[in-house]
């Protein structure tokens, strides 16, 4: 438990709150860049409880800044796209992409009241079919080289859906091993050649267990956690009884991303970013060491369970996340249907909009949370004192160092699942059509 102050700290997103002002210290994701697709590439962003606007320049750059006309208050997400920026349709006041307004043209000649209104704006760069953005001070970190940075275009499928919760619960159930068993059990199994594109629907790697058993018959894995450059690397051991382990990795990107196996050729790195308080987006980047991604079909798997334009899922608390007390009995541990995304929307939207932790009790299956909330507030310390290093804050000659990071379900001797998971991952890497080799 913890008191509601502490809480807080670790929870709340303004600008002029302790997280806040550390999430401000990263690169975040602002928009999938299929947004700016179309005629017209405009899209409203509202991150970290600010209210912007997202435009494609003439040039192919992004801009990115306050969504609201200085002048009166209207919405610029409505103005003309002129000149390298945005024209307010009220009034015709323009503003570049650096929130200058550099036109008043209703106002007399020879004024230059325009050079006194500027309104925010931040830089904004694609990557792998997601927008990033930086709002913080100073100059923003470099981006390390994870899989999901380095692997072309082809290999990497980027989606998006809204959780009507606060971004710290649901970055945890990314990190909590132990939930798998439970949450996402499947009383039957599929046939995992019909799994593409959904998690824990594969093999479990150089066996023909399905994922799903797996999960189902060994429920008390053995957790391992451990400080890296990037977060943290969360190991979870099952015994199978028959003098072999499955070894599943998973990891913590610091501050709000994790990255794990979806199957033996992809792997899955989410970010968990806040749209205010008691909202955020999942931002997931599928990074595929095989055949180049099916994007038109993992989209239109996830299509099914979402809605455009904001990426509502369709299954929420106003139908009961589609609740079916029979299939509860027969085929899944949560009568929520298949999607596991819906199981943990479920999960941390019943917490409540921000979780209070002052009435839970941590167990020893919450160990990678506890080491995770110890890194993040001694992060948050450095940021108010003004001293000490930030992880992953980082330049460019150190970015290029930190790689991977490894994700992955392997099944070994007991004895020797220390090098099981890394043999598994180098023979992937080095069967892979891009560079994946780990330096």
């Amino acid at each position: 438990m913890m008191s509601q102050e502490k809480n807080d700290e670790i929870t709340l997103v303004g600008a002029d709150q302790p997280a806040g002002q550390l999430l401000r210290h990263y690169w975040m994701p602002a928009a999938l860049a299929v947004e700016l697709d179309g005629p017209r590439p405009v899209a409203p962003v509202r991150l970290m409880g600010e209210d912007l606007v997202l435009f494609r320049r003439e040039d192919n750059t992004l801009g990115l800044m306050s969504r609201f006309c200085p002048h009166r208050g209207v919405d610029l997400c409505y103005g003309r796209l002129e000149g390298g920026g945005i024209r307010c349709s009220f009034h015709g006041w323009h503003f570049d992409q650096t929130g200058q307004c550099t036109e008043q043209p209703a106002e007399p000649d020879g004024s230059r009241m325009h050079e006194r209104i500027k309104i925010s704006s931040y830089p904004a760069v694609e990557k792998n079919g997601v927008i990033w953005t930086y709002m913080g001070p100073g100059e923003p970190p470099a981006f390390p080289a994870l899989d999901c940075f380095r692997a072309p275009d082809t290999h990497v499928f980027a989606f998006k859906g809204l959780w009507e919760c606060n971004w710290l619960q649901a970055l945890e159930i990314g990190i909590d091993p132990a939930h798998a068993s439970f949450l996402h059990r499947f009383l039957q199994d599929e046939d995992p050649a019909d799994g593409y594109g959904k998690q824990f629907r594969d093999k479990a790697a150089q066996s023909d267990m399905p994922m799903t058993k797996v999960l189902r018959d060994f429920d008390n894995p053995e957790l391992k956690v451990e400080e890296t450059d990037y977060g943290l690397r969360i190991i979870a051991l099952r015994d199978l009884g028959n003098g072999q382990r499955h070894v599943r990795v998973t990891n913590q990107v610091f501050p709000c991303a994790i990255t794990i196996p979806m199957s033996n050729e992809m792997t899955i790195t989410q970010w968990h970013v806040p749209v205010d308080d008691t909202h955020c987006y999942w931002y997931s980047m599928f990074t595929s060491f095989g055949a180049p991604v099916d994007k038109e079909k993992m989209r239109e798997q996830r299509l099914k369970e979402h809605r455009l334009p904001d990426y509502a899922p369709l299954r929420n608390k106003s139908n009961e996340y589609g609740y079916d007390p029979e299939e509860q009995k027969t085929l899944t541990y949560t009568g929520m249907g298949l999607d596991i995304n819906v199981h943990d929307q479920w999960a941390v939207e019943s917490m409540g909009s921000v979780q209070d932790r002052t009435r839970e009790h941590l167990a020893s299956s919450d160990a990678a949370i506890v080491r995770y909330r110890r890194m993040l507030r001694a992060a948050i310390k450095s940021v108010k004192l003004g001293e000490g290093e930030l992880p992953l804050v980082i330049d460019e000659a150190t970015a290029k160092d930190i790689q991977g990071p490894i994700s992955i379900d392997a099944i070994g001797p007991t004895e020797e699942w220390e090098s099981v998971w890394t043999d598994r991952d180098a023979g992937r890497r080095a069967s892979c059509s891009w560079d994946a080799a780990l330096s």
